[in-house]
C-alpha cells in the first residue's frame, strides 16, 4: 500500500532536463509536431526546396533538409536551449510577429525527448558544422549551404508517451499533412517527402509567392484539379476608410471556396491561414459556415483555402505552444470579413456566368408566337399562358408590373437594380439554354451549347422568390419609414380552422408577423383570417402560407424568428410561393424561369442547399449510346 502523502512538501526547483521533457509534452504531441516546427524554422531561414526524410512515420527518423541561410557555428549551440531564438528580442517584437517561428521552444524541446543533431553552412563558409545534441561536440562535415535537422528516436527518453503513437502509416499521414499545410501557402518553396527510402509526395516550385497563377497551381497539386474546378476566387478586402482605396486594408480574405456541390461529409478539407500560418480558429470556420448557410444541404462540410492578411497587432499568435491557435483582438470584424467574402464568392450563379447588364436585360425574339423576355416571371397558382409581348404585363410571384406598348420592363431590374441597357446574349449561348420540355410535371429538360440540361423547377423557382424576398427584406429594414415587408391587403380574406395555439400565435406576435409583411387575426374562437400577405407572395395560397409561419413563430422566440428571417422563415415563406410539382408549364413560361436562375444568386441550389439544375454533356450521352465504339 503506498504511503500518503506528508502534510508539507518541500518547494523545489526543477531540473532544466525535466523542465525541458514537461515543455516538449506542450510543443510535440507526435512526429508531426516535429515535422511542423522544423518546416516552421526552414521556411524563416528563407528555404526555396525543403526535403522531409522519414523512417517508421517519423518515430525512427525526422530529417528535414533546407536551402536557407543556415546557421553560424557559434550559433548552433545556442539554437538547442531553450528561450533562444533569433526571431523577437522584445515585446514589440512579440506583439507583431511576422515570423512562424518565435518561442524559441522547439529545437530544446524536441532535443530533450530525442537525439537530434543539427548540421548547417552559412554562404561564405568553406564547409558546415554538425552539433550533436547530445553532448555539444562540433565538427565539421560537408554540406551545401541551408541547415539540415535530424532527430532520431522520438520519446526515447519518455517511453510512457512512445506508447500513445499510432501505427507508422497513421503517424506519416500525419506528417504528410503538416508538410501539406505549409505546402497551401507556400508555393514559391518546393516540398519533398520521403518515407523509408520512396518518394511519397512532392510538390515542386510554382513561381513567386505573391502570384496567383502560382497559388492556383499549388492548389491544384496538393489538392487535386478537383478542388480548383469545383471552387471560385475569392478576393476581399476591408478598408480602413471607406471610399479610400490608396489605404491600405485592414483585412483581407483570398482564396478559393468550393461550391457547395463539392461539400464532403468530413470537415477534412478546410484550410485557413491568418498571415501564412495555419490556423485553426472558431471565430474563421463559425463564419466560412455560416455563409454555406443558404446553399449547402444537411450536416455537409464545406471546402476551402482561405488566407487572410492582418496587421500583425491586431491579432494574437501566441496564445498556445503549439502556435496553430490565434487570438483576435477585434474578431467580430473578423467574422464579418469571412462571411461577407465567402457568400459574395458564391453567390454569383453558375447557372449564367454573365455580365450583370446582360443579367438584368430583356431577350425578346421576333415572333410573337415565341415569348422569351427574361424579366417575365411565373405565377404559381396561373395556369393561363403567359401574355404576348404586344400587351407587356408581367405577374411573377405576385409582382405585377405593367407597361406601355414598346418599353421592356424587367421585374427583377425594378427589386434591385434600374435596367441597364445592354445588347442580350444570343438564344444559343445562354448557360441554361432553351427548353425543350417538362417531364413528369417536376422537370424542365433543355438544349444548350455543352448537351442537355435536367431543371428541378420547383427548387429553382423557390430559389428566385428567396432572393427576393430576402432584398426586399433588406431594403426595408434599410428604409427609414419602414421595418416590415411591403404586403398587399387581400380583397376577401382567407380565412381558416385554426388550433388554440395557432390562435394564441397569431394573438401574441402581431407586431412580429406585421414585419413579415402579415395580417392574421382572429374571425372567431376557433377561426383565423388572413388580411394581408407580403407583396412577393400575394398569388400563393394565403392559409398554407400563414400555418407555416405561425408554425414557426410556436416553436421559436418571436426576435429569434426575426433575426433568422433571412433564412429558415423567409425560406419557408418563399417554398409556398414557388410553383409547384405537376404543375403545367408552358414553353414560354420555362424559358423565362431559366433566364432568370440565369440572373439570381445562389440560383444553383435551392433554400435547403439542394441543387436545381444538372448538366449532362454531350459526351456523357454518346457514352450511353455507346456512340463511336
Amino acid at each position: 500500500m503506498n504511503e500518503p502523502f506528508p502534510l508539507r512538501r518541500p518547494i523545489r526547483e526543477l531540473p532544466d532536463t525535466l523542465i525541458s521533457q514537461i515543455a516538449a509534452g506542450e510543443v510535440v504531441e507526435r512526429p508531426a509536431s516535429v515535422v511542423r516546427e522544423l518546416l516552421d524554422n526552414a521556411l524563416d531561414a528563407g528555404a526555396s526546396q525543403i526535403t522531409v526524410r522519414l523512417l517508421a512515420g517519423g518515430v525512427r527518423l525526422i530529417s528535414v533538409e533546407d536551402d536557407g541561410a543556415g546557421i553560424l557555428p557559434d550559433e548552433l549551440p545556442m539554437a538547442l536551449k531553450r528561450h533562444a531564438t533569433s526571431k523577437i528580442g522584445s515585446l514589440a517584437d512579440l506583439e507583431s510577429v511576422g515570423t512562424m517561428g518565435f518561442r524559441g521552444e522547439a529545437l530544446a524541446a524536441i532535443n530533450a525527448i530525442a537525439d537530434c543533431a543539427l548540421l548547417s553552412r552559412v554562404n561564405g563558409q568553406t564547409h558546415a558544422y554538425l552539433l550533436e545534441g547530445q553532448t555539444g561536440e562540433i565538427t565539421p562535415v560537408a554540406r551545401s549551404t541551408g541547415t539540415t535537422v535530424e532527430v532520431k528516436e522520438l520519446f526515447f527518453s519518455t517511453p510512457a508517451r512512445r506508447k500513445f503513437l499510432k501505427t507508422d502509416a497513421t503517424e506519416l499521414a500525419h506528417c504528410v499533412e503538416a508538410v501539406r499545410r505549409h505546402a497551401l501557402v507556400r508555393p514559391d518553396v518546393g516540398f519533398a517527402i520521403w518515407h523509408e527510402g520512396k518518394l511519397v509526395e512532392q510538390w515542386r516550385r510554382c513561381g513567386e509567392l505573391a502570384s496567383l497563377p502560382a497559388l492556383e497551381q499549388r492548389l491544384t497539386d496538393v489538392l487535386g484539379a478537383d478542388f480548383v474546378e469545383r471552387s471560385v476566387w475569392v478576393d476581399f478586402s476591408t478598408s480602413a476608410t471607406p471610399g479610400r482605396p490608396d489605404y491600405a486594408p485592414i483585412i483581407k480574405v483570398w482564396g478559393r471556396v468550393g461550391i457547395p456541390d463539392a461539400a464532403r461529409a468530413r470537415a477534412d478539407q478546410q484550410f485557413c491561414y491568418v498571415n501564412g500560418r495555419f490556423v485553426r480558429d472558431k471565430v474563421i470556420t463559425h463564419a466560412a459556415r455560416s455563409a454555406y448557410e443558404d446553399v449547402l444541404h444537411g450536416q455537409r462540410q464545406p471546402v476551402y483555402a482561405l488566407y487572410i492578411d492582418i496587421d500583425p497587432t491586431r491579432v494574437d499568435v501566441n496564445v498556445h505552444p503549439t502556435k496553430i491557435e490565434v487570438r483576435f483582438r477585434d474578431s467580430r470584424e473578423v467574422h464579418q470579413a469571412v462571411r461577407h467574402a465567402v457568400e459574395s464568392a458564391l453567390a454569383a450563379p453558375r447557372a449564367g456566368q454573365v455580365s450583370p447588364q446582360v443579367a438584368t436585360s430583356l431577350v425578346r425574339t421576333e415572333s410573337a408566337a415565341q415569348v422569351t423576355d427574361w424579366g417575365q416571371a411565373l405565377s404559381p397558382e396561373s395556369t393561363s399562358p403567359i401574355l404576348s409581348p404586344a400587351s407587356y404585363s408581367y405577374t411573377q410571384a405576385g409582382m405585377h408590373f405593367e407597361a406601355p406598348v414598346g418599353h421592356r420592363v424587367s421585374d427583377l431590374a425594378a427589386l434591385w437594380q434600374p435596367q441597364p441597357t445592354a445588347v442580350p446574349l444570343p438564344a444559343n449561348d445562354w448557360p441554361l439554354g432553351r427548353a425543350l420540355a417538362q417531364l413528369k410535371g417536376v422537370y424542365i429538360l433543355a438544349e444548350n451549347a455543352q448537351g442537355l440540361i435536367i431543371v428541378d423547377m420547383h427548387a429553382a423557382h423557390e430559389r428566385i422568390v428567396y432572393e427576393r424576398l430576402k432584398a426586399q427584406w433588406a431594403d426595408t429594414l434599410g428604409a427609414s419609414n419602414s421595418s416590415s415587408l411591403p404586403s398587399q391587403p387581400l380583397l376577401i380574406p382567407a380565412t381558416f380552422a385554426a388550433t388554440p395555439i395557432e390562435v394564441a400565435t397569431a394573438e401574441t406576435n402581431a407586431a412580429t408577423l406585421h414585419l413579415l409583411g402579415l395580417d392574421i387575426t382572429p374571425f372567431s374562437g376557433k377561426t383565423l383570417a388572413v388580411r394581408a400577405v407580403p407583396t412577393t407572395l400575394a398569388q400563393g395560397d394565403a392559409v398554407e402560407l400563414a400555418r407555416s409561419v405561425l408554425t414557426e413563430l410556436s416553436q421559436h422566440e418571436a426576435n429569434t424568428v426575426v433575426q433568422r428571417a433571412h433564412n429558415e422563415l423567409l425560406g419557408t415563406m418563399a417554398c409556398h410561393g414557388a410553383v409547384r410539382a405537376n404543375r403545367h408549364l408552358t414553353l414560354e413560361e420555362m424559358n423565362a424561369l431559366l433566364r432568370q436562375m440565369e440572373a439570381t444568386e445562389r440560383s444553383d441550389q435551392c433554400n435547403h442547399g439542394r441543387p436545381t439544375w444538372r448538366q449532362v454533356s454531350l459526351r456523357e450521352l454518346d457514352t450511353l449510346f455507346m456512340r463511336g465504339r
